[in-house]
């Protein structure tokens, strides 16, 4: 497997997008709304093309990698496997639901199947907890991702994120241009006619706070779940 080499910032910058991206998408899934990238149209991250169900959780389904690694541990014994993904002070919790799951697994298929189940519930509940996330249950396995998570998911197996950065760099560069040009097809409008000037305020402000979310994504270290859920900063441009 080749190295992977983060020496270029705008690979780096680019792939910090996508934290934002996934980020807005829960949050307008939480909140019952469409969050703030909702509105790009015909573009690969428009009309809900990308990312809306990922924002059910990506470590909690059933294909999950935290229940695909539980599977492994039940069916070697090796509960390692899955310790990485909780914290140490968690730790303790983990081994003891395993050391039970184990137990159980022998008294039939019946029994392994539900133990098989509480494991999973109960390791993938304490890694959200530890990462300040909620957990509302496990979802059914086969879930629409989008491109971009499996995407991510394919570059660490290949050793390589270009593609990832080309599929992200497409979707901002389609948004940036949409936005702008919304925005600037409004601007000369007759000072006197205050139905135009909203109209152009309409379009300058999504256009603002869009490009200023997507440095500050860009420019910023990317965080765990919590990030998913947490409420939002203001922003230094306020309208």
């Amino acid at each position: 497997m080749k190295r992977i080499q983060f020496n270029d910032r705008r690979l780096l910058a680019t792939a910090a997008v996508v934290a934002l991206i996934v980020a807005d998408r829960l949050a307008g899934w939480l909140g019952g709304g469409s969050g703030w990238i909702a509105d790009i149209r015909g573009t690969p991250f428009g009309a809900g093309a990308i990312l809306v169900v990922w924002a059910i959780g990506h470590c909690d389904t059933l294909d999950g990698p935290v229940v695909m690694l539980a599977r492994k541990a039940l069916e070697t014994g090796n509960v390692n496997l899955v310790l990485p993904w909780v914290r140490e002070q968690d730790e303790a919790e983990i081994r003891e639901a395993f050391r039970h799951a184990t137990a159980v697994r022998k008294l039939g298929e019946q029994a392994r199947t539900l133990a098989d189940r509480n494991f999973f519930e109960t390791l993938v509940r304490i890694h959200r907890a530890g990462e300040g996330a909620p957990y509302s249950g496990l979802k059914p396995a086969g879930q629409d991702l989008g491109p971009a998570i499996p995407a991510a998911d394919r570059a660490l197996e290949e050793g390589s994120v270009h593609k990832v950065v080309t599929l992200l760099t497409d979707a901002v560069r389609a948004g940036v241009h949409e936005h702008f040009h919304a925005a600037v097809a409004r601007k000369g409008f007759d000072a006197n006619d205050v139905r135009a000037g909203r109209s152009y305020v309409e379009a300058y402000v999504p256009y603002i706070h869009y490009v200023e979310r997507l440095w500050q994504a860009a420019s910023s270290p990317a965080h765990g779940h919590h990030a998913e859920h947490a409420e939002r900063e203001p922003v230094a441009h306020v309208h």
